[in-house]
């Protein structure tokens, strides 16, 4: 179950974000203030025309009156340019700091994802993670561009004009807000509801977001049973559902303009006809009725903005909502503050009395005590479940044990950094995960300071050096996303390349050779025996002839280890391996 994030904190805390550029925000807003005065002027001045203008139509065409009239226009106009160079540059300044703003906060989303544990992406959809760090994080980047300018800009310019219409008409300013403690009543009920749905939009998002990943890297498998109804089926109904929150939550926050629109406008229409009826009675000039009216437009049209946006800052609230809980997630337990290690690596692995369990209520290993030594070949073998990669996590560090301890020459690796624990180990994972970019980029992904030779030696090593010089370009040929454009066994072969070229004091294979050939195999098998040779290996595997040669058989079921031994005395023995060995035989 997700932190929830209370909306308040969730405003207060993105705002934070503006601290380091609070002196770039702070000249905005002078900015900004300037420029809003420099508007409120306009109107002023534009009165002061009109009643001069009114007295030249009278018939009192002095010349100094005419220079007055022109003098006004000239300033009126000289406020209006003014006023667009300061609009553009606030909005830059505001742009520049809510963009830094948003670097940091992408840069700390990077750095989490460095530091959550292996179970917060075992438990949580690649697509609804992938929704936070991209769409949310857009969301807020956008909003935050747009809507702060917005609403500084509207605060001062209901400010200082709300202080110039008194200045006009204490009773026509009355008149023209009649309407606004209403606009307000009205949005904060909309608002409360329209929250509501944006927050599902948000979420609805995300879950859309992982049932489209999970369907295109499954495609094949829908393909060959048959569900792409089925699939169509479920993608409909969540589409749906987000299509409704998306329609209701907009609906919602549509509502605002036309009603602040209709209300201001009622407002306008008794400016317009009191103001007309205070001027034929002397009471105020038709310049300054004039001017009101411009000022009563002037204060409104913030509001309305404000009302417009509103929808966006919902938005804005659900989506940093999000980035928030994924940035709360609970971190990998911190490395201690005085870290050892092995002052020689050997190699030597010690399981004491270890305890495991993925969830707090279930223990899978229950009491794991061997030691390996330095430069042994030790194969973990046993039925699915058995808790074979759960061993291998545990070494890696990406769990920690409940119980006991795991030790490396000697020193608990809960004592080690995991930065250089994991550089201990090189891995073949079944699953091979290579990225977009050429195969001598992909290869000297295990040490990057190798050089072209040294990688065509390690791909010679693993016989990936063969169909490599077949393809266009050889080491150069670009692999696409998820290296689709080669065969399985071929990727296979070059993240043994990988691993062979990283050359680190312990291996880890985990069903090394599952995608290969049986001829293949053997070649593989023969160059992986040379790159073990001194080192500590631990191979999890399947095919149990391809292991007949390690120096420890460890066989697990439910968690524990059940038999050791090599392969001649755990045949002699005639017991779970033995028989596990002679149904695979038998098959084959």
């Amino acid at each position: 179950m997700r932190k929830s994030v209370k909306k308040p904190n969730v405003y207060m805390r993105l705002l934070s974000y503006l601290k380091p550029g609070m002196a770039k925000m702070i000249v905005a807003i002078f900015v900004i203030l300037i420029g809003v005065v420099t508007m409120a002027l306009a109107p002023l001045l534009m009165g002061f025309a009109i009643n001069i203008l009114g007295e030249i139509l009278g018939g009192n065409h002095s010349n100094e009156l005419i220079q007055k009239f022109l003098a006004l226009l000239i300033a009126m106009g000289g406020c209006y340019v003014a006023n667009s160079l300061l609009v553009l540059i606030g909005n830059n300044l505001v742009v520049a700091v809510t963009q830094k703003a948003v670097y940091t906060l992408r840069k700390e989303i990077d750095e989490k994802l460095q530091l959550l544990p292996l179970n917060y992406y075992d438990t949580t959809s690649y697509g609804d993670i992938l929704s936070r760090l991209t769409n949310d994080v857009d969301t807020v980047s956008n909003s935050l561009q747009s809507s702060i300018f917005q609403v500084v800009n509207a605060l001062f310019t209901v400010i200082i004009v709300f202080w110039m219409m008194m200045g006009i008409s204490g009773f026509l300013t009355f008149l023209g807000l009649i309407t606004v403690p209403i606009l307000v009543i009205i949005s904060a009920k909309i608002s409360i509801k329209s929250q509501e749905q944006f927050d599902k939009q948000m979420a609805q998002t995300g879950d859309l977001n992982g049932l489209v990943e999970e369907t295109y890297s499954g495609h094949n498998v829908i393909s060959v049973f048959g569900k792409e109804e089925f699939v169509e089926n479920i993608f409909d109904d969540e589409n749906t559902k987000l299509y409704k929150s998306s329609q209701q939550g907009q609906y919602l926050a549509a509502l605002l303009f036309p009603i602040s629109t209709a209300l201001n406008n009622v407002s306008y229409i008794l400016v317009c006809i009191v103001g007309a009826i205070i001027a034929i009675l002397g009471g105020l000039s038709i310049g300054m009725i004039q001017t009101f009216a411009t000022y009563l437009q002037q204060f409104t049209e913030p509001i309305s903005e404000v009302m417009q946006i509103t929808g966006i800052v919902q938005t804005t609230g659900a989506a940093a909502t999000r980035i928030f809980e994924f940035l709360d997630e609970k971190e990998e337990v911190k490395d201690v503050e005085q870290p050892q290690f092995p002052k020689e690596l050997k190699g030597a692995v010690q399981f004491d009395h270890v305890k495991f369990g993925y969830l707090p209520h279930q223990t899978l290993i229950h009491d794991l005590d061997i030691k390996i030594n330095a430069g042994e070949k030790t194969a973990i073998v046993g039925p699915t479940g058995a808790g074979k990669s759960t061993l291998v996590n545990l070494i890696m560090r990406f769990y920690d044990v409940k119980g006991g301890a795991i030790r490396i020459d000697g020193v608990n690796i809960r004592d080690m950094p995991r930065s250089e624990l994991r550089k201990i180990f090189g891995m073949v994972l079944q699953d091979t995960w290579l990225y977009s970019g050429t195969i001598m980029e992909n290869i000297r992904y295990g040490r990057l300071d190798a050089t072209d030779e040294e990688v065509i030696q390690a791909c010679k090593a693993a016989r990936a050096d063969a169909f490599i010089r077949t393809l266009p370009g050889g080491y150069n040929f670009v692999l696409s996303e998820g290296a689709s454009n080669i065969a399985q066994g071929q990727r296979q072969l070059l993240t043994i390349a990988r691993a062979m070229l990283a050359d680190s004091p312990i291996m880890i294979l985990d069903e090394a050779t599952s995608s290969v050939d049986t001829r293949t195999e053997v070649l593989i098998q023969e160059a992986m025996n040379n790159m073990m040779k001194g080192r500590t290996s631990f191979i999890i595997a399947h095919r149990l002839s391809t292991i007949k040669d390690a120096d420890n058989i460890l066989y697990m079921q439910d968690g524990d280890i059940l038999e050791v031994g090599n392969h001649d005395s755990l045949m002699a023995k005639n017991g779970l391996y033995a028989k596990l060995y002679n149904s695979q035989f038998s098959n084959e």
